[in-house]
């Protein structure tokens, strides 16, 4: 039981990679309103290599994997060398990438299923067994 609000994420700075302007839109606006701090929310594979590798401080990145300039397979990759944890978040699953990321969230999904896929990532993060997890969204297994 918790007396003083939630408990202190450690998940909090976000970047959002997503080339479809309205899921894009939603999926900030979704995280802003959470209280969650949104670094960037860029629509090329290119940007957002640019941002990881750059050293921006990244918490987590949400990617789609069909992006206009690329796959966010390799975004995903980029964030992997830095041990940045990556959501994938989309329509069609890539296959054999469970080492690069911590899960996936299919698409369509609502804002109730994003903010709990996240919450899964940050408890198994944690050392502890995710509470639920919400419709469309796969934990990949730890190695």
């Amino acid at each position: 039981m918790r007396f003083f609000g939630r408990k202190k994420r450690q998940l909090v700075k976000l970047l959002v990679v997503e080339d479809e302007p309205l899921v894009a839109f939603d999926t900030e606006h979704v995280l802003t309103d959470a209280d969650y701090e949104v670094v960037g929310t860029v629509d090329r594979v290119s940007k957002a290599v640019t941002l990881i590798d750059g050293g921006a401080d990244i918490d987590l990145v949400l990617a789609d994997v069909r992006l206009a300039d690329g796959s966010g397979v390799d975004v995903a990759r980029a964030a992997h060398a830095r041990n940045i944890p990556v959501l994938f978040i989309t329509g069609t699953p890539p296959d054999g990438v469970e080492q690069l990321a911590e899960g996936i969230l299919m698409k369509p999904f609502g804002s109730r299923e994003l903010l709990g896929a996240i919450d899964a990532i940050e408890e198994r993060r944690a050392g502890k067994p995710p509470s639920r997890l919400p419709s469309g969204f796969r934990l990949f297994a730890r190695a």
